[in-house]
């Protein structure tokens, strides 16, 4: 059996929905969303952390809505920004009507726990007169006082029952436009909740590990746990929960995505791990081309290899490559051939040039198409 650079990965099949214009669901591509950090009522500073998310890849944008003066605030949070906003509600109804009516695009909320069901009623009232999906966000950490005597303890079983009994509510009010989650913090515990609700279910999943820890922690615990999921084909949105900024969120989403050929975006950097032979820093050149290519959106593949015992072959798979070399001048390579020389004091200038006239290259087509 030949090889190919990726594995197909069937994805589970789910109901559409929306998100503002996103969809979530149904085969659409997967979703990368992120959560602000700002006090809400802060409308300047939620607005500029919204659009770093967005500009680092962020397709949907969840904002918490604690009290009043928040989901208000939410009005103009919403006319500032480009990308669809997910008000986070938690208990209280008048909440979650007060951001629908200011414009939010999703409600991220459980019926269960906002009291009778004539405000549940109400609050589906407003998403339907306002054009709101819902998720119905279940975490480990705060399962239902009846599941946690019923169970012992939080387990796949019980964030499951969680997630139905919330869902049937929705159902029976003939409201069918949300998408489900079923967090922990535990890596195991999620997956096998994740699982466990994929098969009993077609509603849309958003996945996430919650409380995953700093930003290299949770980025290992967020990739093993999600990326046995997506492997899986189950998830249709993504949350990477860090102790970090939010969009760097975004870009480890991003990351996960890429590496497994689920969505592609920007540069992706085949580097090596750098040793003796290395012809240039390569740990300080690939710090820094990170940096200076995070305005890219257009998918490129560069290689950044030390020497030429593994350069010439990652140089064949990716679009624009360079390979340490001696006297002080670098390989290029160009579609995985020999191209030209560059002296080591102009490498990392002239890297950025080749990828910048590389993706202005291969967004022209679109551009005249259009």
């Amino acid at each position: 059996m030949s090889y190919r650079p990726y594995q197909h990965i069937e994805r589970r099949k789910s109901r559409r929905i929306h998100v503002g214009p996103v969809p979530v669901g149904g085969g659409a591509p997967v979703s990368v969303q992120t959560m602000t950090n700002t006090p809400t009522t802060d409308v300047a500073g939620t607005v500029a952390q919204i659009r770093r998310a967005q500009a680092a890849g962020a397709d949907i944008v969840r904002v918490s809505c604690p009290d009043q003066e928040s989901a208000l605030a939410l009005r103009d949070i919403v006319r500032a920004v480009d990308v669809p906003i997910v008000a986070d509600i938690h208990f209280h109804y008048r909440r979650a009507i007060e951001a629908a009516e200011s414009g939010a695009a999703c409600l991220r909320i459980n019926p269960g726990n906002i009291g009778s069901n004539e405000r549940v009623k109400e609050v589906i009232k407003a998403a339907r007169d306002h054009g709101c999906s819902m998720r119905i966000g279940v975490n480990a950490g705060s399962l239902e006082k009846h599941l946690l005597e019923k169970y012992g303890e939080p387990n796949p079983e019980a964030l499951v029952e969680s997630a139905l009994e919330h869902a049937k509510i929705l159902e029976d009010n003939d409201f069918h436009e949300f998408k489900i989650s079923v967090k922990a913090s535990d890596v195991f515990l999620a997956v096998a909740a994740y699982q466990q609700l994929a098969e009993v279910c077609d509603h849309p999943l958003h996945i996430g590990i919650t409380e995953a820890g700093g930003k290299r922690t949770g980025t290992v615990k967020s990739a093993i746990g999600l990326g046995n999921l997506l492997w899986a084909g189950i998830g249709d949105t993504i949350r990477v929960s860090l102790s970090a900024e939010p969009e760097e969120e975004v870009r480890v989403g991003w990351e996960m995505l890429k590496s497994l050929g689920i969505r592609h975006r920007g540069v992706r950097i085949i580097s090596c791990p750098s040793c003796a032979r290395q012809g240039f820093n390569v740990i300080e050149t690939v710090s820094e081309l990170e940096e200076r290519l995070a305005h890219i959106e257009t998918p490129i593949t560069l290689s950044i290899i030390g020497c030429v015992v593994n350069g010439p072959g990652e140089a064949l798979m990716t679009d624009l490559g360079v390979t340490g070399g001696g006297a002080g001048r670098h390989m290029v390579y160009h579609a995985g051939k020999t191209d030209h020389t560059v002296a080591a004091e102009r490498m990392i200038d002239h890297i950025v040039e080749l990828v910048e006239a590389k993706a202005a290259e291969l967004a022209a087509p679109k551009v005249a198409a259009e």
